[in-house]
């Protein structure tokens, strides 16, 4: 596809957690973990790295470390979120395994590959972040839930002062779950972090920690009040669990990068970018979650992927398609549920053209800023379809919503676009 959009990386590939760096050379990096398509866990055992001078077309850099590689780990499984700070000449990975231990890797290039030091003594809990301070004092934070803690670094980078190491946050005071990730924004330190406020104690049924949340401070490592939501990515897939992100400046402007699971499970998570806005008085505005990204409203005259739905109502999920083993579609579709694409360019189009399959005859309705402007029928179809209606013409940029009705047990959608009639 030739637009930007969300999720920013080739559906078949799985980023999450992703800590946003720019290094001297001007590129943004991503350091972040892999998850595997449609695999009901967590994470893999190894990290890629990919890096972009535009926020659009990214460079695959491969494997830059994996448990292989380390010293100590070799049979912990996976690799949860990492991180990655420079000094001197050498990039430093610090990296992380299920049971809580750290360690960290370095490399003379941001791309790796990332050599073993080894673990870091005296870190125990997951999501490794680091903050160097401008007078160069480095900081290491870590945690989950209660393990929510940070120390100083010693000069070299792989060792803290541990008679430094205090708890930053708590889940009394900030609803703290995971995912630290430290930023200096004008003198002023940023904590975002996995928050529980809107949705709910993580140990509850329904609880998820499906916020990413911030505090902030005049000190690196305490003093942390807490002030808002930056995004929320409930409501992107009903299975969706947690979120972990991080903040960038690229070319002047603010970023949030975050992840956005399918599947219907926790897991199979995609990297996503939306533009975030800070305050003289330094404020985040909440940002929602989008299908267009970082670039302009979507043409709706694109062929666009129905997987590039950012908020998903019912049982309907963004999974593998049976028909291609590469794509992903809208799956399971079932009456009553919908999928939302934030935002659509319209330029007079009148015409919808629909790619899907249903087990039985189904309404497709379409809503545009939330209000009704079309439906019409599919029948009945065991393979997929393509559909052409006429509709009003649309023109602006506005919300889409799809909706499906029928007796259907389930339906599969995808793709769509709109056109204008010849």
């Amino acid at each position: 596809m030739n637009f930007a959009h969300n999720p920013i990386l080739p559906e078949h590939i799985f980023i999450p957690d992703v800590e946003a760096h720019v290094w001297n050379d001007g590129r943004i990096y991503l350091y972040g973990s892999l998850d595997i398509k449609g695999q009901m866990s967590f994470c893999s055992p190894v990290h890629h790295v990919y890096s972009s001078d535009d926020l659009i077309h990214w460079v695959d850099h491969g494997v830059v470390f994996s448990l292989e590689d380390s010293t100590w780990a070799k049979d912990c499984g996976a690799l949860y979120a990492p991180d990655c700070a420079y000094r001197d000449g050498w990039y430093y990975l610090y990296y992380c395994v299920p049971d809580g231990r750290c360690g960290v890797a370095k490399s003379q290039s941001p791309t790796g590959p990332f050599v073993d030091v080894g673990q870091i003594e005296g870190v125990w809990g997951i999501d490794p972040a680091v903050l160097i301070d401008d007078d160069g004092q480095a900081y290491l934070y870590w945690g989950q839930l209660t393990w929510c803690h940070a120390a100083k670094l010693k000069e070299n980078m792989v060792e803290i002062e541990q008679d430094t190491i205090c708890t930053p946050l708590t889940v009394e005071e900030h609803e703290f779950h995971e995912g630290s990730s430290v930023k200096k924004i004008n003198g002023k330190y940023y904590y975002l972090f996995a928050d529980t406020h809107r949705h709910g104690n993580p140990d509850t049924p329904d609880g998820r920690p499906s916020c990413l949340g911030y505090a902030v401070s005049d000190h690196p490592m305490h003093g942390f009040k807490y002030c808002g939501v930056i995004i929320d990515n409930f409501g992107c897939d009903p299975g969706v669990w947690n979120n972990h992100g991080s903040m960038e400046q690229f070319n002047g402007q603010w970023y949030v990068f975050y992840h956005r699971s399918t599947y219907g499970a926790d897991y199979s998570r995609h990297v996503c970018i939306e533009p975030i806005y800070i305050d003289e008085d330094g404020k985040i505005h909440e940002v929602k979650q989008t299908s267009s990204g970082v670039g302009a409203a979507i043409k709706a005259t694109e062929r666009i992927h129905a997987s590039l739905a950012c908020q998903l109502r019912g049982r309907v999920r963004i999974a593998g398609d049976p028909e291609d083993a590469y794509d992903l579609v809208l799956a399971e579709i079932a009456n009553g549920d919908s999928a939302t694409y934030r935002y659509l360019d319209f330029d007079g189009e009148d015409t919808f053209t629909i790619r899907m399959r249903a087990d039985a005859n189904c309404r497709v309705e379409l809503y545009l800023d939330g209000a009704y402007h079309a439906d019409f029928k599919l029948p009945a179809s065991e393979q997929s379809m393509t559909k052409t209606v006429k509709i009003p013409a649309i023109t602006g940029k506005h919300t889409l919503t799809l909706s499906w009705y029928g007796k259907f047990e389930t339906a599969i959608v995808q793709e769509f676009a709109f056109s204008k009639e010849n």
